[in-house]
């Protein structure tokens, strides 16, 4: 089935190279004309490119527990023979060389929690390589290759020209046996709601991805990189056609901020939430379309409010692009960039406006006053901080989150085994507000006995009492 999917995807390629448009509209079926139309391939196309694709093999480290572990009995007899034992665990994915110094981009899903990583040449080369940059929001990485060499690269395209239906290649190495290019089209774009992760906004392709092909090349027919393959939408594990890629224009921006060497990656910070449009909401406004972002709340203060966002618009475009829903706002405003302005065209009690938002990081409006709580209480072991718009994004929190947080939580300590968990905001104890860090080692210190403690976990009030 392969071969003859391969085989129709050429002859359509010839079709439309040689017949004119209005031939194409009225010829339903053809055959080639010549031994020319016969012959044409994406081979050309395929060893001009197939070199910037490399497999990325990632190895971890994780122990696992002995199973006489934690009882008095086999412990006293057993414990000494039946150690803990480490084991490896490996992925395998695939990567593109953007960079001839040997800089690749690939998934971070890939490479998560990797101890040892190495990227594999289509010629049978193997290097290892360290994490540059990688953010599990966007489900992006970048490596560099630990060697001075210059490698061939791939170079990155605009995706945002890219239109459905367009012919497109897919390299990657599916299942470890080895790199393998599928042919396939542009089936959609700017979907959303394909991965639980914050960034929603995918080209959709039909040409084949199978497990192994995460972080390898959606090419054109130019040979340049319009998408980093990412996700499949299966229930066996094998390819139905479906599957998806990040945008070439979101790697641009990630790859550059890796190449400035920042420590993580930051998306702008508008300073307002945003929900779907849906079809109650735009028959209410008199829309005659289902798109665009609502706007649900405006921060005071914030680069929205400056702007003169105001909650109940509609955002339909940025610089003139139409915005499809929240997810594709988000990815227009990051691509834009930090430092930059942009134009949104909006919709407000049915009349169209203009405004223009300055995209900004996220401001630490309150010191983040780190501390590590000690002493005998519940709270021993928990690092907090005092929440702002940089710590709640950082913690991948809403940005109005407000108060303190609990950014980690010491391996056995005391708060650990009460059940404290991070992004924990520790709202009340024993009736007192805590406002800040400072407030709650106070109260730590004071060691009143009885704790009534409220913290609010993920929207949910939790109230506990300890001893």
């Amino acid at each position: 089935m392969q071969g003859l999917f391969k085989r129709a995807s050429v002859s359509l390629f010839a079709l439309m190279l040689v017949l004119p448009a209005a031939a194409q509209a009225q010829t339903a079926k053809t055959v080639p004309e010549s031994q020319m139309q016969m012959q044409l391939s994406f081979a050309p196309l395929v060893k001009q490119t197939s070199g910037a694709v490399v497999n990325v093999y990632a190895e971890k480290i994780i122990q696992r527990q002995s199973p006489f572990a934690g009882d008095p009995f086999f412990e006293q007899f057993f414990g000494q023979q039946m150690p803990n034992r480490s084991e490896k665990q490996s992925s395998l994915g695939s990567g593109v060389i953007v960079e001839a110094n040997g800089t690749v981009v690939t998934n971070n899903h890939v490479v998560e929690g990797a101890d040892d990583i190495k990227v594999a040449l289509s010629d049978g080369r193997e290097f290892p390589c360290k994490v540059v940059l990688r953010d599990d929001r966007l489900d992006l990485a970048v490596l560099k290759i630990d060697t001075k060499e210059s490698f061939p690269t791939l170079p990155i395209g605009n995706s945002d020209t890219v239109e459905v239906g367009d012919l497109v290649l897919a390299i990657g190495n599916p299942f470890g046996v080895g790199q393998t290019v599928t042919s396939g089209i542009v089936s959609a774009l700017a979907r959303n709601q394909v991965v639980r992760n914050e960034f929603g906004f995918f080209i959709q392709t039909d040409a084949s991805i199978n497990p192994g092909n995460s972080g390898g090349a959606l090419m054109n027919m130019k040979g340049e990189l319009i998408g980093i393959n990412t996700a499949i939408f299966s229930r066996g594990g094998g390819s139905n056609g479906i599957g998806f890629a990040i945008p070439a224009n979101l790697v641009k921006v990630f790859l550059a901020s890796a190449d400035a060497g920042v420590k993580s990656f930051e998306r702008p910070y508008v300073g307002a939430s945003f929900d779907a449009v849906t079809s109650e909401v735009a028959e209410a406004l008199g829309l005659n379309k289902v798109l665009g972002a609502l706007v649900v709340k405006v921060s005071e203060g914030g680069p929205a409010a400056k702007a003169g966002l105001k909650a109940g618009q509609i955002v339909t475009s940025v610089n003139g692009i139409a915005v499809e829903h929240p997810d594709a706002l988000l990815y227009r405003l990051t691509t834009a960039g930090l430092g930059k302005t942009v134009n949104l065209t909006v919709i407000d009690n049915g009349h169209e406006e203009q405004l223009s938002l300055a995209l900004a990081r996220a401001p630490e409006t309150s010191p983040r006053d780190q501390r590590i709580i000690g002493g005998r209480t519940p709270f021993t072991g928990v690092v907090v901080e005092n929440l702002s718009p940089r710590v709640a994004d950082e913690l991948r929190m809403p940005p109005e989150s407000a108060g303190v947080v609990v950014s980690d939580v010491k391996e056995d300590s005391p708060a650990a085994r009460l059940g404290f968990e991070p992004k924990d905001i520790i709202v009340s104890i024993n009736g007192t507000e805590v406002k800040s860090t400072s407030e709650l080692v106070e109260i730590a210190n004071s060691d009143p006995g009885l704790w009534r403690v409220e913290i609010e976990r993920d929207g949910q009030r939790i109230r506990q009492f300890f001893r």
